[in-house]
């Protein structure tokens, strides 16, 4: 299925029954890596893959923006009627809901995995071979990588959604930055997860949506 945004049509999937739960995957990947995570929480929610502008089945675009695919999201949201929604978003995708979450109400449960705040959040090997693969193959992917995002503690202040920020014990995201993201959400809650990396846990797996549920079933309550 497609809807519109800016113009553009943008890919989503829908399976479940529920309570809303949208899942953003991040940089180069598709909603299908979240096919195994969307098995275990369809029996209690209604579950939304999209895929992002320049991702996947969706419009290709020139450049990409977060704020542009922040629009967008919350565009779905409107043209869906969702409200009381549920966002999980990994890497780029929680840079998605960040910013999604700082503009709407529509958000009243957000979770994120291995999002950064700036460029410079991200650990140095990567941020260097994101650099010069952007210099042999310029691609609009990895330019928006290097440029953005540029979120502030204080505009993470503003989120009044319940968060769960997640981050592998090895990630990409230096750890600093992902206490730095939970200490300024106010109420949120950090879990750093031992012995995984950036996508080990989410990328076709089950155990995003093991702890997903469990979150989100712990927060309704």
């Amino acid at each position: 299925m497609y809807y519109q945004s800016s113009g553009l049509n943008l890919y989503y999937e829908k399976t479940g029954q529920g309570k809303p739960l949208i899942l953003i995957h991040g940089n180069d990947e598709d909603h299908t890596i979240f096919y195994e995570a969307a098995g275990v929480l369809a029996s209690r929610y209604t579950c939304y893959l999209l895929d992002s502008r320049g991702h996947g089945e969706s419009d290709s675009v020139t450049e990409l923006h977060y704020l542009d695919m922040a629009e967008d999201l919350i565009a779905f949201m409107e043209q869906n009627n969702l409200e009381d929604t549920a966002v999980y978003g990994f890497s780029d995708g929680g840079i998605i809901g960040l910013l999604a979450a700082m503009r709407t109400s529509r958000i009243t449960r957000l979770a994120v995995s291995g999002a950064n705040m700036t460029p410079e959040g991200v650990v140095p090997w990567l941020r260097y071979l994101i650099r010069g693969m952007n210099l042999l193959r310029p691609d609009p992917k990895l330019t928006l990588m290097e440029e953005e995002p540029h979120i502030t503690p204080e505009e993470l202040g503003a989120i009044q959604a319940k968060t769960l920020v997640l981050a592998g014990m090895h990630d990409a995201v230096v750890q600093e930055e992902t206490e730095l993201i939970a200490a300024s959400i106010p109420d949120s809650e950090l879990r750093i997860l031992p012995s995984e990396t950036h996508g080990s846990y989410i990328v076709h797996s089950r155990k995003i949506g093991d702890l997903l549920f469990a979150w989100l079933n712990r927060t309704e309550s």
